[in-house]
């Protein structure tokens, strides 16, 4: 429900823009990367079905710029060791 909200805001904000995917797990996030072309910018919760969103990370490379979305602030430091350019906590609110 979060991702479709926040997919919903960023349409509304900007309808240009185009949501490729929504992911819940980081298993499926690992083969949507090794998949497709990497996106203009991933929005990626930290807490996910199978673990944390870190854990893609080691799987495969993650070259798009990453904002994350999550209700966690303990976080922080750790999303900007990798590709993150933002951090916002939840509730996300336009």
């Amino acid at each position: 429900p979060a991702a479709r909200h926040l997919s919903g805001l960023l349409q509304g904000i900007r309808p240009q823009a185009k949501v490729l995917d929504l992911v819940d797990s980081v298993e499926g996030a690992v083969k949507w990367l090794r998949t497709f072309a990497a996106p203009d910018l991933i929005f990626m919760d930290i807490q996910l079905a199978d673990g944390l969103s870190f854990e893609i990370f080691q799987e495969v490379p993650v070259e798009a710029p990453v904002v994350f979305t999550t209700a966690y602030d303990q976080y922080t430091l750790k999303a900007f060791k990798v590709n993150s350019v933002d951090y916002l906590l939840k509730p996300i609110d336009p």
